[in-house]
């Protein structure tokens, strides 16, 4: 990997650290990630960081499902799981797979660098 693809898949991992929407376990992974960076764990760390960012990119029937469910509606909030619910049948119409919110777009894009990182 060149010096400005490891600053560009470094600027998505702060990205995915940064993100509101992001789960522990994803920045975790991230964090690790970027302190194995340059050392002989690296390779580890960047196979647990795919790992995760695989595991936590909402696919868009999920987002809707949820948001439209009791438990979405408890967990967000009434009025804003109905905007994600709206929200997730917009882009779905769009063609989107999966969530777009900042951690999943995120993951999704750092996953375009899976073969650089392994």
């Amino acid at each position: 990997m060149t010096q400005e693809q490891l600053k560009e898949v470094k600027a998505v991992v702060n990205d995915i650290i940064a993100a509101p929407s992001c789960c522990a376990e994803l920045k975790s992974a991230a964090q690790t990630w970027l302190d194995a960076v340059g050392t002989d764990k690296e390779t580890e760390a960047a196979k647990i960081l795919i790992a995760e960012a695989s595991e936590d990119i909402t696919p868009i029937d999920s987002l809707i499902a949820f948001a439209g469910s009791d438990a979405g509606r408890n967990y967000f909030g009434a009025d804003m799981a109905a905007t994600l619910e709206a929200h997730g049948k917009e882009i779905k119409a769009k063609g989107a797979e999966n969530c777009d919110c900042a951690a999943c777009a995120n993951a999704e894009k750092l996953l375009s660098y899976k073969d650089m990182l392994l």
